[in-house]
């Protein structure tokens, strides 16, 4: 009997692949999704520092040392000076076109005050849509700034009679060995590579659930030949046997391609992507009850693929999300699954610090059994009565 039982889970695991490498909807949207995302996502991204940035000066001064300033800043790897105006107004209008990403003000009697040893203010900003690029253009023009700033000094140790060799140990007896912790180039590819494959496993799963499910309701078939708790741990089973190439395949081959930095062992990156899977799983198959149009689940989680990502905290501040809508998120298993997968295996936190989003994972998962045991309970018995 046990055999016997076993035999037919397997057969039943059998016609669930079968079902899905046959349905052309699937299996691009499965394998070719998830192959040609791989190539896609990470493709603007791939010069990884932002270099270049273009930028607008305001120049009240019109000294030697504030040209000098700019000479400095154009000079920079991370900025380029395209122009300059006459006043903030302008600059920023410039800013809000596109046309530049930063500006700089130099005021007026900037070498004056910097000669007397007064305080001088210079005033930068940038485009803060793009971090790195604000950052860029941030960097460039500190640089920049202090690089002046030593020169007004050397000048004054010089006319103080002191030795250039000297002066010149004075201005650099401190130096900044800055050292990344967790983004080691400082590039986009290592920020935004490692978020947004878990996000293409998550959606491609879903929707690969949501198809096969909606198109087989009003239909006959092997799925009406189970129980409802077999066909969804079958199905589960199915896709579990596929995303574990796909989950290799990303956290494995493409972390290692795009030279994305991994903290975590392979054993701990395993155990996190188990209950994220089998969560995905399940909400996938109760999804589909949802619907018995093929194409709808597709519409409906592309639809929420943008919202899920800027829940997900990895591309934009959780503080600028209403708390509601980061109550409502933590039902997704992308959301916990994104956050715990970066701080274990890109910031190198300890297993015991991400357990309670691990944990949240498993309830998720109960959670969605649970409901697509109902779904799918319901989806038989009502097809069972329409053919009667």
């Amino acid at each position: 009997m046990i055999s016997n039982s076993m035999m037919s889970f397997l057969q039943l695991v059998l016609a669930e692949l079968k079902a899905i490498v046959a349905d052309k909807a699937i299996a691009v949207t499965l394998f070719g999704g998830v192959l040609f995302y791989s190539v896609l996502y990470p493709l603007p991204y791939l010069h990884q520092v932002p270099t270049e940035q273009q930028l607008v000066v305001v120049d009240l001064d019109h000294s030697s040392l504030s040209r000098r300033l700019i000479r400095h800043a154009d000079a920079s790897a991370k900025i380029s000076v395209i122009g300059q105006v006459t006043s903030i107004s302008q600059a920023q209008k410039w800013i809000e076109s596109g046309r530049a990403h930063g500006l700089l003000v130099i005021p007026q009697g900037f070498r004056r005050d910097l000669l007397l040893g007064k305080g001088v203010t210079l005033s930068y900003g940038g485009d803060a849509s793009y971090f790195l690029i604000y950052s860029a253009v941030a960097e460039g023009l500190v640089t920049a700034g202090m690089d002046a700033g030593k020169h007004v000094q050397l000048l004054g140790m010089l006319a103080k009679g002191q030795a250039p060799k000297q002066a010149n140990l004075s201005l650099n007896s401190v130096k900044i060995n800055s050292v990344p912790a967790f983004n080691p180039s400082l590039g986009y590819t290592s920020y935004v590579v490692p978020g947004l494959f878990l996000l293409i496993l998550h959606q491609t799963l879903l929707i690969g659930t949501g198809i096969l499910g909606a198109g087989q309701w009003r239909r006959k078939g092997y799925w009406r030949d189970v129980s409802p708790l077999q066909l969804v741990c079958g199905r589960i089973s199915a896709f579990m046997l596929i995303y574990l190439f796909f989950s290799s395949f990303y956290v494995g081959f493409c972390f290692y391609w795009y030279q994305v930095s991994v903290q975590a062992s392979l054993s701990l990156v395993a155990l996190w992507m188990l209950p994220f899977l089998l969560s995905t799983s399940a909400a996938g198959i109760a999804l589909s009850c949802l619907f018995v149009r093929r194409d709808l689940p597709t519409q409906v989680l592309l639809l929420v693929s943008m919202p899920i990502m800027f829940v997900s905290g990895f591309v934009w501040p959780l503080a600028l999300i209403p708390e509601p809508l980061i109550w409502l998120s933590q039902v997704i298993p992308a959301v916990p699954a994104i956050m715990g997968m970066l701080e274990l295996n890109q910031m190198g936190a300890s297993w015991s610090s991400v357990m309670p989003k691990w944990l949240q994972l498993w309830a998720l998962f109960a959670l969605f059994f649970m409901l697509a045991w109902y779904g799918v309970t319901r989806r038989l018995k009502s097809a069972v009565d329409e053919t009667s």
